[in-house]
């Protein structure tokens, strides 16, 4: 068998990652080239014109144009942290160079914090990944499927009626011969008001849908989008057609690296970002050295996530 040149790539080692971002200097000089690459810009009046000064060691910016002050961590995904910023590169490091997923717990000793802090810190970077991919939109060829996280409750329902099953939209985008390319996941529930909903939002009116003949898959026809059924009929053998093959291996490593990592979480709270995480990954694969740069960027242009915002809980259902 040929070597998957994607699972394989070497990607950013930690040696490479300490080298370039092992100081508190340079995680601060990265940081702002991200969010200012061409130099300066008051988040307040658009001015470039500017003063600059420590206090406490963080670095501020006073606008000449208005007096607003702001610190390179203000108005990021990272306001208000009293961690060094290499704590949270280490943190961006781990979770985008993982090939399954790192739990709050690995982090938590990774990084030498507490299991609340971790577990914020996991939580607001999977909260950047989840609205970098919030407008992924899928076009050509587009395999899709309904899929569900968790199980059922000791003398509850089985089945799609179990009171613990979130469910979610499953789309893969892949080339004319089947070819994974990006990937789409949207805890939602099955109607065909629903799937159009989404369609609308994350599908291209050119796309060409094929699913198992679920019956609200249909709502993709709202948008224009060409839908081709194959009735499968369900059991063992349905998982093994060639026209679903990208979208079963997709939900199979899914499914493995949740159970694998997790012991156990929220699923009706938190599905929304653990779904967001694997899909911001998958779609980013190609390229693991450039990851956490990128991840860099999307967290200093994301606003503040308060913890009472990460707590809140997201409508899966």
């Amino acid at each position: 068998m040929a070597m998957n040149r994607v699972q394989f790539q070497p990607g950013l080692s930690m040696a490479q990652f300490l080298d370039r971002y092992g100081s508190e200097d340079q995680c601060e000089t990265a940081l702002i080239a991200s969010r200012w690459p061409q130099g300066f810009v008051c988040p307040e009046c658009g001015s470039g014109e500017n003063s600059s000064f420590r206090r406490e060691g963080r670095l501020y910016w006073q606008c000449s144009a208005c007096r607003h002050q702001c610190s390179v961590i203000s108005g990021t995904v990272f306001e208000a942290t009293k961690l060094p910023l290499t704590r949270w590169f280490l943190a961006m490091h781990l979770l985008t160079q993982s090939k399954n997923n790192v739990a709050a717990l690995e982090l938590m000793r990774h990084l030498g914090v507490c299991y609340k802090t971790a577990w914020l810190i996991k939580h607001k970077l999977m909260e950047v990944m989840r609205v970098r991919e919030d407008a992924r939109v899928l076009d050509g060829r587009v395999e899709i499927d309904d899929a569900y996280l968790g199980g059922e409750l000791p003398g509850g329902k089985t089945g799609r009626g179990s009171e613990n099953k979130v469910p979610f939209l499953a789309a893969v985008q892949t080339t004319p011969d089947g070819q994974p390319q990006f990937a789409c996941f949207a805890p939602q529930p099955f109607t065909t008001e629903a799937v159009a909903a989404w369609a609308a939002k994350s599908l291209a009116t050119s796309a060409t849908v094929v699913s198992d003949g679920l019956w609200c898959f249909g709502g993709v026809k709202i948008i224009g989008a060409q839908h081709e059924r194959t009735v499968t009929g369900g059991g063992a053998a349905s998982t093994k057609l060639p026209q679903f093959k990208a979208i079963n291996t997709l939900l199979g490593n899914l499914k493995n690296a949740l159970a694998g990592t997790y012991h156990a979480f929220d699923f009706t709270k938190y599905a929304h970002r653990y779904l967001a995480e694997a899909q911001y990954r998958f779609n980013r694969r190609f390229n693991l050295t450039s990851i956490l740069a990128r991840l860099l960027r999307a967290a200093s242009v994301t606003s503040p996530r308060p913890a009472r915002f990460i707590r809140a809980a997201e409508v899966c259902r």
